[in-house]
């Protein structure tokens, strides 16, 4: 399985977001600025995150986005989920048409591979994706 580039400009913009707790608010060109992304993917970003309600957007004289819950109630899942919609590695579990469904005998499995997988991505929070490592 591999993240979109979306869903890992989401983490990445996200884990900046939580960088700035109990700092203020920041603007959607400064997370572009800091983590060097475009600008307008940023953008687009920020606006899946905030109908998410992983981000709240503050208008006015000192507005800007901030987390809208707590950085540990935050999931790597819920990241993922707000960009890609629910975390499913096949189709045939969202009702897509599949050449031999009418005799899968994995499909009944999939359910569990799938919850096992979000299970593994919710019990990362973003706490532990905002701190700073060593690059190596």
């Amino acid at each position: 399985m591999r993240l979109s580039n979306l869903a890992d400009y989401a983490v990445v913009t996200m884990s900046q977001a939580a960088r700035h707790c109990g700092g203020g608010r920041v603007s959607a060109s400064e997370l572009a600025a800091q983590t060097g992304l475009p600008a307008p993917t940023v953008q687009k970003l920020v606006s899946k995150l905030v109908g998410a309600g992983l981000l709240r957007s503050v208008r006015g004289a000192g507005g800007g986005l901030q987390l809208a819950r707590p950085a540990a109630a935050i999931t790597l899942a819920d990241i993922v989920e707000a960009v890609e919609g629910p975390i499913a590695l096949t189709a045939c579990i969202e009702g897509n048409d599949c050449s031999v469904d009418h005799d899968c005998r994995v499909r009944p499995h999939w359910p569990l591979v799938n919850e096992t997988l979000r299970s593994a991505l919710a019990g990362i929070s973003l706490v532990q994706l905002a701190q700073e490592k060593e690059l190596a």
